[in-house]
């Protein structure tokens, strides 16, 4: 730590607060409105809202629109859209549903079967797009009906198809196992508590490698007692969550999927020339295509990636459910959409974080488990949940338009 406060007195002048605050408000406005949506409930359901059991079901309920966010984020970036992954999901889980209910496909087969699938139909979507010049929300539109109809069509005289397979319905509903350490910790999930403390040591870890990377390059970097703030503040934020999910069963199956997910993703778009291309592509797809960026290429590229994601959303729903139904998928690609905007991606594409989406979809999550806690009539909940989205992309604008 002394290496690292000499480190930084010898580089530029560290960043106040205040500057931090300005220079990075559209990120850090998000995570305030979580954090005042969080307490407003809390205080106003008398502490349900913040309960172990509540907050476990709120990252299971989570869980399949947050997949969805995070490939939806990247579709926004390269300035299109994509109004068929409602659908997509609810056909592919009726196809697992069918796979495994009549057909007797083992549930090791129906799930790379139906990603693979998912894939393949991204790619479809995204030939009038990437080789016509369609725009995306028409080809999407269109591909959103054709799904619909086909889950109307493989649901056809069964209607609810009903899921008894064991294993495919833990993904949705079911939880890591505990550690067998008796006494310790009585009504406690254990092994929760350890990976709450790894996952702070590995935060804590990577937040000093990658201050001294930006130091040795001689980047602005916060005032050292700013950042010790900070890994005290998110330190404390992941011990308190892993705290409140080990007095419920612990992390769920959806979580570590969730988790995965954003781990791969977050990879991709950060560290490897692939996630660079995609971002020069939404920031200027001319000057991408001029300077070797096939701009083609990376439209089918993201597009498969959101039809992956909207499989595993498909999967990871009609698990929950333990079936599927003709209504699966509707409205996903909304709430999709909104986690996107809500969580820091710009209209205008080349700007958005698949972090910030995962707290865009956390945010609207809250917003719906608050109300339905406070029994607030839904015409009223889908006012809020509008007004919120607007604001968003007007915050976004805004925020834009100054810097």
């Amino acid at each position: 730590m002394e290496d690292l406060k000499q480190k930084t007195s010898e580089a530029k002048p560290s960043k106040s607060l205040l500057d931090i605050l300005k220079s990075n408000i559209s990120d850090y406005f998000m995570f305030i409105a979580l954090i005042v949506i969080m307490i407003f409930f809390t205080i106003t359901t008398d502490g349900v809202f913040i309960s172990s059991r509540n907050i476990s079901n709120l990252i299971n309920q989570m869980g399949y629109i947050a997949v969805l966010a995070v490939g939806m984020t990247l579709i926004i970036v390269i300035r299109h859209i994509e109004l068929s992954v409602g659908y997509l999901a609810g056909f592919l889980g009726a196809f697992s549903a069918i796979a495994m209910t009549f057909w007797g496909w083992p549930v090791y087969a129906v799930i790379p079967a139906v990603m693979i699938m998912g894939v393949l139909a991204g790619m479809l979507t995204a030939t009038p797009v990437a080789q016509l010049g369609v725009p995306a929300f028409v080809s999407t539109m269109a591909a959103g009906l054709i799904f619909r109809g086909a889950l109307l069509l493989v649901t056809m005289g069964t209607g609810t198809i009903v899921i008894k397979n064991p294993v495919f319905n833990a993904i949705g509903n079911g939880f890591i196992p505990d550690l067998p350490l008796e006494g310790i910790l009585p009504g406690r999930h254990k092994l929760t508590l350890i990976l709450g403390i790894v996952a702070i040591i590995l935060y804590v870890l990577s937040s000093i490698k990658g201050r001294r990377t930006k130091l040795s390059y001689n980047f602005e970097v916060p005032r050292f007692s700013l950042f010790v703030a900070q890994l005290v503040l998110v330190s404390g934020l992941i011990g308190y969550v892993s705290w409140i999910l080990s007095g419920y069963n612990g992390i769920s199956w959806s979580l570590v999927i969730l988790f995965l997910v954003v781990a791969a993703f977050q990879f991709i778009t950060t560290k490897t020339p692939l996630g660079r291309h995609i971002y020069a592509v939404g920031g200027n797809p001319e000057a991408a295509e001029l300077s070797g960026i096939s701009v083609s290429k990376i439209t089918y590229i993201v597009f498969g990636a959101m039809g992956f994601l909207s499989s595993l959303s498909g999967i990871m729903y009609a698990s929950r459910l333990r079936s599927a139904t003709t209504t699966a998928g509707l409205g996903f690609e909304t709430d999709a959409i909104a986690a996107a905007f809500v969580g820091g991606v710009s209209a205008a594409g080349g700007v958005g974080t698949i972090t910030g989406s995962i707290i865009g979809a956390l945010v609207m999550m809250s917003l719906t488990s608050g109300m339905n806690l406070m029994n607030i009539d839904i015409s009223i909940q889908y006012i809020v949940r509008g007004a919120v989205l607007v604001l968003a992309v007007i915050f976004d604008r805004i925020t834009r338009r100054r810097q």
